[in-house]
């Protein structure tokens, strides 16, 4: 057996083998890991970053990577299989609620942007790396794991179309403009922000952010004579 075949099959014994680790100390590395590989990710994106670079910034050599993970696909996926499935599932709860509550259509979809973008600031850049990457490219799509995503993503956004169906019902909201629009409007103020906003930004925040896009959102920015 070749010396680089042998000690890739040691490499990926050891790696078998610490996965199944669940010291509290193996546990923090590998979390300490992913987030300094979003990080790198998102600021160089999945095709720019290299290990070496993840492995720079988190103090260490390449070869100390493959101790966690096989390959750089393999490290990006698990930022969201490990990460962000829960963060879908919380945010995809609490917009149930809000769709449930008495509140008027208005309301209802402040609401829903205010969620929103708290949760992208206290789950940065985790959910900025699902909007910025192409997860169809990726072929992260194909798994059990990355349809699951997709169905949440999907049913988040069939809210929002719920919401502002009703509030056209309602006469709360305009009906010179299909709701498809709206939403695409809407989805796409929000998911902008995944280019400019940071955590720890003196200029704007979440909560800023909510109340400049909902402003311009139900008010427009004409200003009334």
């Amino acid at each position: 057996m070749p010396t680089s075949t042998a000690a890739n099959s040691g490499m990926s014994r050891r790696r078998r083998s610490a996965q199944n680790d669940s010291s509290p100390n193996y546990q923090a590395k590998r979390q300490e890991l992913l987030r300094t590989a979003a990080d790198v990710f998102k600021e160089k994106g999945f095709e720019g970053a290299t290990l070496n670079d993840i492995a720079e910034r988190f103090g260490t050599d390449r070869a100390s990577i493959y101790y966690y993970f096989a390959s750089k696909k393999e490290l990006f996926q698990a930022l969201f299989h490990d990460v962000l499935v829960d963060v879908l599932d919380q945010n995809i709860a609490v917009a149930e609620e809000i769709l449930a509550g008495d509140d008027d259509a208005p309301e209802k979809l402040r609401r829903l942007v205010e969620q929103q973008m708290n949760s992208y600031e206290k789950n940065y850049p985790f959910v900025y790396l699902y909007i910025q990457e192409d997860m169809a490219q990726l072929q992260l799509d194909t798994t059990s794991w990355g349809k699951d995503m997709a169905r949440k993503t999907k049913r988040f956004e069939t809210i929002v179309l719920d919401v502002l169906q009703q509030g056209v019902d309602d006469g709360t909201l305009r009906s010179d403009v299909s709701v498809q629009l709206m939403s695409k409007a809407l989805f796409g103020m929000v998911n902008w922000t995944h280019r400019w906003l940071k955590p720890g930004m003196r200029s704007v925040d979440a909560k800023q952010t909510t109340e400049a896009f909902c402003t311009l959102f139900f008010e427009g920015a004409r200003t009334k004579n």
